[in-house]
């Protein structure tokens, strides 16, 4: 009780210190750095920063007060616990209150400051961020945002300065090793996503859909970062001086209860099994194009003619489920091994071969997002396999610094492969092509199911307990499948029926700026001047949104649309159209130039330069050639003209001079000026050049029906040249 009392009468105190205003109004004042100078989110354009509205208006600002916020309270920690010291009363205080309950009602008191502060900053940015995010805003992303990214730097950062200090004794050490430490963050650890305490990987925030999986991922490197400083602050509380000792003297005191070090040995043993059994990343070894795994071969002796799944997401957990069986055939007549693929989070309930337990093993090693397991198959010549599987998925470890995937909601989810049931990987087809292949997916009712390519998807049940169940006819032994709050529009174009899968949450946006008409334009003005796409299915197409990712891509009847690409800041960038609608016919440009043509990128070439062309030649077909001059070509020439202007351009000597961090940060601008100005300039000298527009669009039929190497398929600079006959020096702007 006495505890309880001290700690009344400590929280009182700090409420009235100067020092903790003062920290509280830095840290309400703390948002604004996230939205001006610190972004740490992906942009989706390097031209202009463009994000998600929660990524802008949230997640920086959360991001960027976690920052500051750390450093504040590291501060006012050091500050607190040397004011006995340095105001020469610590003699008399030690009589009042033991030095030890001391240490733990200071550390309390602080920590109860950082949560009142931090509830103060969400709520009184509540009503600004609601407004700048508009239709999309979620309270739940705000909340977790400003609470799991901002608030969870606070408890860390007063941890260790508090251990920092009770070790050294000594105000200015201790924040030197505080520095040190975040700076550790910032820089050497910076490639690992489970030692970045202070600046979290966080590649950016779903609009649309849930972000359940990011926020797991960082309040799990928190939670592994608490009970590592907890583990260590314990230990720091038993160098606390009492009797005038020194702080080993005082260490031998205080280890006769002998609990205190057993409770911070077992907080650091619990970290580090935390930390080497994170369940978010898999443990694959390095990448090898050589290797065996995508090479293995059937060598005849088993065959599979059929397979199917009964899989089960699990929502709530983000764990799936499912039950695989697969008609396999014998061709041997006696006993071999089927080896097979899955996720690496996955456990292997349990194998039947005929309705009798199949002996399996699993393999030592991960490889490439996948662990593979041999099962022991019968001398039958007609084998049932049945395989119960699940789990906890995990992602490659090669993007651990870009988490939130696989993403298991009830907005949201995308299932690839081997996540959705095991791949048989030396077992061949029963036949001469796919086997066939039906998957029963079970969702919350409210979501709705799309396979990634041409196969038949149809939603079979309703259930009782508020899912339904939807039924995937595919072939072969792979499926990628997406569900979600989905909104479906059909467009008829070019002779074929687009699916437009969209999240709800955006329907409202992509209306007002006439996405369907945009486009009905650019799949009819495309498939006119360079052809179909090759991957349109027979009659129809799908176009689904997905939930923010590093890029969209395109398969047998589908592609992608990246979430970021139509997010209310992408969709006002002038660079790439005159209005919101332009953007959009941007965008899907692309599926030309990006999906189906990809690009050697090297300095001002990329994908960017036909694209941001063809939309001027589509704007100019819709809006006469006075709208497309305005508000394209003369626009790419003010920002050609600035670019060679730019003192940087002119003196890079300059540039080099400059810290690192802002290098990047200027090259990266100016290469978005290049690509999205100064090559479409170039482009459009080159059609002028080979004979108007008629002699350009057959070149870039040519190029874009060419025949491609898949050894190197890229379209490159030199390439387009060639094909217009001209040479570098003549398309120069000078």
């Amino acid at each position: 009780m006495k505890t309880l009392h001290f700690l009344w009468v400590e929280w009182g105190r700090l409420l009235r210190r100067p020092a903790l205003l003062a920290v509280a109004v830095l840290s309400l004042l703390s948002p604004i750095l996230g939205l001006t100078i610190y972004r740490p989110l992906f942009s989706a354009n390097a031209d202009t920063y463009a994000t998600t509205m929660s990524g802008m208006y949230i997640a920086n600002p959360a991001l960027a007060g976690g920052l500051l916020g750390a450093f504040l309270f590291a501060a006012l920690t050091v500050l607190e616990l040397d004011r006995t010291r340095r105001h020469r009363v610590d003699l008399l205080v030690d009589a009042v209150i033991s030095p030890l309950t001391a240490a733990i009602v200071r550390l309390l008191a602080l920590m109860a400051a950082a949560v009142t502060v931090q509830a103060v900053v969400a709520l009184i940015w509540l009503p600004f961020t609601m407004l700048a995010v508009g239709a999309v805003f979620s309270l739940k992303t705000y909340l977790l945002c400003y609470f799991v990214l901002m608030f969870g730097a606070l408890p860390l950062a007063i941890l260790f300065a508090a251990a920092a200090y009770q070790i050294t004794a000594r105000a200015d050490l201790s924040i030197a090793l505080f520095i040190a430490f975040a700076a550790l963050s910032l820089t050497v650890w910076s490639g690992n996503w489970l030692l970045r305490w202070l600046n979290p990987s966080v590649f950016a925030v779903s609009d649309d859909f849930s972000n359940n999986r990011l926020f797991y991922t960082i309040l799990y490197m928190r939670l592994t970062w608490l009970l590592a400083l907890l583990g260590v602050w314990i230990v720091s509380y038993l160098c606390v001086r009492r009797y005038g000792r020194g702080a080993f003297g005082s260490l031998r005191v205080n280890l006769r209860r002998a609990y205190r070090p057993v409770l911070a040995a077992l907080l650091l043993f619990a970290s580090g099994a935390a930390y080497a059994r994170q369940p978010f990343f898999d443990h694959s070894v390095p990448y090898d194009e050589n290797s065996a795994f995508y090479q293995t071969e059937s060598d005849g002796a088993v065959t599979c003619s059929a397979r199917y799944a009964d899989v089960r997401p699990d929502v709530r957990t983000g764990e799936l489920f499912g039950t695989a069986t697969y008609q396999l055939h014998n061709q041997g007549g006696k006993p071999c091994t089927a080896e097979f693929a899955t996720d690496p989070g996955y456990a292997i309930d349990f194998v039947t071969a005929n309705g009798a337990p199949a002996p399996f093993t699993i393999g030592e090693w991960e490889e490439q997002n996948a662990k593979t397991f041999t099962v022991e198959l019968p001398a039958d010549a007609e084998i049932e396999l049945r395989i119960a599987y699940g789990g906890y998925p995990q992602d490659w470890n090669i993007v651990s610094e870009i988490p939130g995937d696989p993403e298991i909601s009830d907005t949201y989810m995308r299932l690839e492969n081997w996540v959705l049931a095991p791949t048989p990987q030396d077992v061949g087809y029963a036949g001469e092509g796919p086997v066939p292949a039906i998957m029963d997916l079970t969702l919350p009712a409210g979501m709705q199911a799309v396979q990634f390519g041409d196969a038949k998807t149809e939603r079979r049940s309703e259930n009782a307990d508020g899912t339904a169940t939807w039924r995937i006819t595919d072939t072969g032994y792979n499926m990628i499948v997406y569900a979600g709050d989905y909104v479906t529009e059909q467009i008829e174009a070019a002779g074929l029926t687009i699916d437009l899968y969209i999240g709800r949450k955006h329907k409202e946006i992509m209306e007002q700026v006439g996405a369907k008409e945009s486009i009905r334009r650019v799949i009819e003005y495309c498939s006119e001047k360079y052809g179909p796409l090759s991957f349109y299915a027979d009659g129809r197409f799908k176009l689904i949104q997905t939930r923010v990712a590093g890029g969209g891509y395109a398969g047998r009847g589908a592609s992608s649309m990246n979430e970021l690409d139509f997010t209310a800041n992408n969709l006002k960038d002038t660079g790439k159209g005159g209005v919101a609608g332009e953007v959009v016919i941007h965008e899907l440009v692309h599926q030309w130039w990006g999906l189906g043509n990809m690009f050697d990128e090297e300095d001002l070439w990329s994908s960017e330069g036909l694209t941001v062309y063809t939309t001027y030649r589509i704007a100019k077909e819709l809006y006469g050639e006075a709208y497309a001059k305005s508000n394209y070509i003369d626009r790419w020439q003010e920002q050609a003209d600035d670019y060679y202007q730019n003192f940087y351009v002119r003196h890079p000597e300059y540039l080099d001079a400059l810290p690192e961090a802002f290098q990047l940060g200027i090259a990266a601008s100016l290469t978005g000026t290049r690509r999205y100005a100064e090559m479409p300039l170039k482009i459009l000298k080159a059609e002028q050049l080979v004979g108007g527009e008629q002699a350009m669009d057959k070149i870039l039929y040519d190029l874009f029906q060419r025949e491609i190497d898949y050894t190197n398929p890229y379209l490159t600079y030199q390439q387009f040249l060639d094909a217009c006959g001209l040479t570098e020096e003549e398309l120069d702007l000078g």
